[in-house]
């Protein structure tokens, strides 16, 4: 009978739903903060430290970069084709870089076109809005607008029953089935309020874990949870100024170890033990800010080389003009390039050439009418682990 509610562990029950045959059971987790508070061992604690260091030695070297807006329009694109990729979305860091992709956008790199943009409109909207549920459903509209997906109610939390399983399971036997929409509406008011709980002392590294997990666990739209659910993670640690610049791509971890990933979030809704899925958090904040510092240092290195290289080119303004527009946009075309920083064809043609003859652009193999060049070792940095 629906509201007969089974007591599991600390991380919530199991409530029945509907009568007969018809009759299927979702979980309800528990409020956070878990109860009793998450206890960390010497290993957990030390995850904390490491964590915290290696995202506050991101913080020093990204507040140094001149160009960091750059590398952060790039690290926002790479992060939604990682996301998306965990998904099982089809693409490559090539597609989502191809100067003609809104002409040519098919479903599954559209799935990460629109990751890119809801995570743009995000942190925008984050310096108007506190990170609450409108924020949430606004920035799913902007995922799921004009992409498979999109008749399943964007922007606005489902109304009806969802659930977790492979292609073709029913309520009869899903993997995991999350609280009905009538228990979703109050999991998600409550977990509103925790992330803006200012009384909480909890390390916010450990909150932003707790935080994820409880969204995934909730699951409140028909489709793009996982990747609002990972978006959340950076605008919360931007919220709480542990980051100060979503330079930090987390998905980078959770891709690799995506099985455990999955394994370790069922772990607390079966057995209450928040402790290993926290640690496990920890170590995807500790590897992804190394990664990302890994990152940066090798695209700075690659900026001061090419930079000293055209300082050698007398009347070279043209050329720093052009290269300012590739380190945004490391695979181009003349003519749009022409277009957008308004230097003529001929121009950005024979800048072009001087690229290639230095090194900095290789020319792509013929796809289409229109050549295209790539800025091949900024792309071959970027590329790490996005296949």
């Amino acid at each position: 009978m629906k509201g007969v509610c089974y007591l599991e562990n600390r991380s919530g029950k199991w409530k029945n739903n509907l009568y007969g045959e018809m009759s299927y059971k979702s979980f309800m987790p528990a409020a956070l903060p878990p109860v009793p508070a998450v206890e960390l061992d010497t290993e957990g604690l030390q995850l904390v430290i490491k964590a915290n260091k290696e995202l506050a030695y991101l913080e020093g070297l990204a507040s140094k970069i001149p160009s960091l807006p750059l590398f952060v329009s790039m690290y926002v694109r790479k992060e939604a084709l990682l996301s998306s990729q965990i998904e099982g979305t089809q693409a490559t860091l090539e597609d989502v870089l191809d100067p003609a992709v809104e002409s040519n956008t098919n479903r599954n790199v559209g799935d990460v076109v629109n990751y890119i943009k809801a995570a743009e409109f995000a942190l925008k909207r984050l310096e108007e809005l506190p990170l609450c549920n409108r924020l949430i459903k606004e920035t799913h509209a902007v995922l799921m607008s004009g992409v498979r997906g999109q008749e399943k109610s964007p922007g606005e939390f489902r109304i009806s029953q969802n659930w977790i399983g492979g292609a073709g399971s029913t309520l009869k036997n899903a993997r995991y089935i999350p609280p009905s929409p009538e228990d979703m509406v109050i999991c998600m008011s409550d977990l509103e309020k925790y992330m803006n709980a200012e009384d909480d002392e909890t390390d916010p590294l450990i909150k932003a874990g707790l935080m994820h997990y409880q969204f995934e666990t909730i699951h409140p739209f028909l489709d793009g949870n996982g990747r609002v659910g990972r978006l959340l993670i950076i605008l919360f640690l931007l919220q709480h100024k542990v980051l100060s610049t979503p330079a930090l791509y987390i998905s980078y971890f959770l891709k690799r170890n995506r099985i455990e990933y999955y394994d370790r979030m069922s772990e607390v809704r079966r057995k209450g033990d928040y402790e290993q899925w926290v640690k496990f958090f920890l170590q995807a904040i500790y590897e992804s800010a190394e990664d990302a510092i890994l990152t940066i240092n090798q695209l700075s290195e690659l900026h001061d080389e090419n930079i000293a290289k055209l300082s050698e080119i007398s009347r070279n303004q043209n050329l720093l003009l052009l290269f300012e527009y590739l380190e945004k946009n490391p695979i181009i075309e003349i003519k749009k390039t022409s277009s957008e920083i308004g230097v003529a064809y001929n121009t950005v043609s024979k800048a072009v050439k001087t690229f290639i003859d230095s090194g900095i652009l290789e020319e792509n193999k013929k796809m289409g009418r229109a050549r295209t060049f790539s800025y091949e070792r900024y792309l071959e940095i970027l590329r790490r682990d996005t296949y």
